[in-house]
């Protein structure tokens, strides 16, 4: 980061991401000086450098022969080189607030919400009115992607339960019918028994991939046993398919959680998971869930050979978990080496859950 947006980075104000009705509050420009037109402001500048060459010709000795004497043309060039640098300090001065607030605009990052520019200082009226053009921008547009991202998580989660409802009802059944008739056909030790048998194992397999991956697609336990025993079900399920060995540390007195936060904090979890199962080659992982009276913090940590550096967008679907992140107001962060694994951790606001 520049020297700029480290300068700018006191100007900007964390606030909370959309109003509880979908609206928001007029965001405030520190004005602690009368707003004056930019104009006049680089008008009043340079008249006050005239004005001090004025007094300087009006009553200093100097006098000026024609043709010029050099020691004469080495005091106007000296004169002309002071009113130079003052003209340039007072600009300075007078545009000072509108290099900050550029430097402001340029830190803030779409993938923490909420901020503002505020606490600058501007003196034109010009300033003020981009400050506030620019934060009503960021009203709208993160209003406009947190609207979208609902729609599209909404969306996903209920077309997942279409299909886990097809896979359990439909083709689970079909296989179970299908699982049936081959045993009951199976009798004797024939060719045809023993290849009936195997087709009955066969299918019974597929069933129980089926109704994994209809778990996976909508988590049943999440409904009916809440959060925390829903996680422990699913360590339990990720540590028996052969992959990293599962500890768990679960806060059981967690705060009131809505369904929405529920189902973020288990994607991300479910999603960590996945990525440590199947790319990261860990031995072992790690499922915190740990809630104070501010925030409520999920962390998954494993032991692998760590994410690509740099991490390409999209990859083993951290956009995602992002998105659902700033749907509840969370913030999600990735810590990856090659040394020490991967550590996704995320975090929300007990007061922000219904964001």
């Amino acid at each position: 980061m520049t020297s700029t947006r480290s300068a700018a980075r006191p100007a900007l104000d964390a606030r909370a991401a959309s109003a509880p009705d979908g609206g928001r509050s007029e965001p405030e420009v520190g004005t602690r000086a009368r707003a004056i037109p930019l104009l006049w402001l680089v008008f009043l500048t340079n008249a006050l450098v005239l004005a001090v060459a004025l007094l300087l010709l009006a009553f200093t000795p100097i006098t000026v022969h024609a043709p010029i004497e050099t020691g004469q043309f080495a005091l106007l060039f000296a004169g002309f080189v002071v009113l130079l640098v003052l003209n340039v300090v007072l600009l300075r001065r007078v545009l000072s607030p509108l290099i900050e607030l550029t430097g402001a605009m340029s830190s803030v990052d779409p993938d923490r919400p909420g901020r503002r520019l505020s606490d600058v200082e501007l003196r034109s009226v010009e300033g003020q009115a981009l400050a506030h053009s620019f934060n009503a921008m960021l009203d709208r547009l993160e209003h406009a992607r947190h609207e979208a991202a609902r729609t599209a998580l909404a969306a996903q989660e209920a077309e997942r339960l279409r299909v886990a409802r097809e896979l359990h009802d439909e083709i689970g059944q079909t296989l179970t019918a299908v699982t049936i008739q081959a045993e009951r056909a199976a009798h004797g030790d024939s060719a045809l028994a023993q290849e009936l048998r195997a087709v009955a194992d066969g299918v019974r397999e597929s069933l129980d991939e089926v109704r994994r991956i209809a778990r996976e697609l909508r988590p049943e336990a999440l409904d009916d046993l809440g959060l925390v025993n829903a996680l422990i079900a699913l360590c339990t399920r990720m540590g028996a398919q052969g992959g990293p060995r599962i500890e768990r540390d679960l806060q059981t007195n967690l705060p009131s959680l809505s369904p929405d936060v529920e189902l973020v904090i288990y994607r991300v979890a479910q999603e960590s998971l996945t990525n440590a199962l199947r790319h990261s080659g860990a031995r072992n992982a790690k499922v915190s869930l740990r809630a104070d009276a501010e925030f409520v913090t999920l962390a998954v940590t494993d032991d692998g050979k760590g994410l690509p550096a740099p991490l390409p967008p999209g990859t083993a679907g951290m956009t995602g978990m992002r998105e659902r992140a700033l749907l509840v107001g969370g913030m999600l962060s990735v810590a990856s080496s090659p040394e020490d694994g991967t550590e996704v951790r995320l975090t929300i606001p007990v007061d922000n859950e219904d964001a």
